[in-house]
């Protein structure tokens, strides 16, 4: 009880000054416990999910993003799209917070105590190439169906093969209206054909699995790297102000 054994001293302080009942004490130590054990729980799911980087919902921007309603995302931290086993789509330009987003809802369904999986859409589709070659498919689609959320970053950076497509495609649709999927784009949805070995067939299915319960946001704007980059220091400006 590692909670309970870092304060049950300071609590038996407390308990003494203000002339707690032993069961008041008891109920605050095992109080303490369960809050311990909670964040435990939730730090291992962080750790599980392998989010590159850690990004909250409180350092996003949402006064500079173009498109995104904080209130919409705000009712997706709640989570109620994962108890029904919906997708969310995050589609727009490089750099316009679509990872940040994503890594944010994830880290909020950790919170909640669900298993959540990271993976940019390339590596996933590379190990599943290589599970297939060692004849471990089976056992790797098992992890992942375990999965609650299954995010996938960066979908249209690198094109795949036929079998790739595939195998991806496979990979979605086994969690269709059973678990949730979050897939950030820089592509239109027209123009994923060209992701999937040129198929339109088998894209244009998964679309449609895709967005059957989806939320989509789409993003614009400038990117936030490139914004960063345009915008003088404050020495910089004020020696240009003084110069001119």
């Amino acid at each position: 009880m590692p909670g309970a054994s870092r304060e049950f001293e300071a609590l038996g302080r407390q308990a003494r000054e203000e002339k707690w009942s032993f069961e008041d004490y008891l109920h605050e130590v095992l109080s303490v416990e369960i809050t311990s054990r909670r964040d435990s729980a939730v730090r291992q799911r962080i750790q599980d999910a392998r989010f590159p980087e850690m990004k909250t919902l409180d350092q996003f921007d949402f006064e500079a993003a173009d498109g995104i309603d904080a209130a919409q995302v705000a009712e997706l931290a709640r989570g109620g799209w994962l108890e029904r086993a919906e997708n969310v789509l995050l589609a727009g330009p490089i750099g316009t917070g679509k990872t940040h987003l994503a890594i944010a809802l994830g880290i909020e369904a950790t919170r909640q105590r669900r298993r959540v999986a990271f993976t940019r859409a390339a590596d996933l589709v590379q190990s599943l190439v290589e599970a297939r070659d060692s004849r471990e498919l089976g056992r790797m689609h098992r992890r992942y169906d375990r999965v609650d959320l299954l995010i996938l970053d960066e979908l249209g950076f690198v094109p795949f093969d036929r079998t790739g497509g595939e195998l991806l495609f496979n990979a979605i649709a086994s969690r269709y209206e059973k678990r949730s999927v979050l897939i950030t784009t820089n592509l239109a949805f027209s123009e994923w054909t060209k992701v999937f070995g040129g198929d339109e067939k088998l894209t244009t299915a998964l679309l449609d699995r895709l967005a059957h319960h989806a939320t989509v946001i789409t993003t614009g704007g400038k990117s936030f790297r490139m914004r960063k980059r345009s915008e003088p220091d404050d020495e910089t400006f004020h020696e240009g102000r003084e110069v001119g």
